[in-house]
């Protein structure tokens, strides 16, 4: 998500969402009570905490989209 070099191969299919998701990314990680390099290297992060950052974005973003489908169905 982030936009340093790290060979990323996910494509985001809408790229101007690119700095949302960086800053999502932090609200949630500070929710988590985990601390994130503003240089974007996460390397000293465990798998765990990578993973619990990654699994609540996703939660997040369903949660979301559940949200506006239900809107278009009212």
């Amino acid at each position: 998500m982030g936009q340093s070099n790290n060979n990323n191969s996910n494509n985001l299919v809408v790229p101007n969402a690119s700095s949302a998701l960086e800053q999502l990314k932090f609200e949630v990680a500070q929710e988590l009570g985990i601390t994130l390099s503003p240089d974007g290297y996460q390397g000293n992060k465990t798998s765990y905490e990578n993973g619990s950052i990654g699994g609540y974005i996703t939660k997040r973003l369903v949660t979301l989209a559940e949200q506006q489908l239900a809107g278009q169905f009212r």
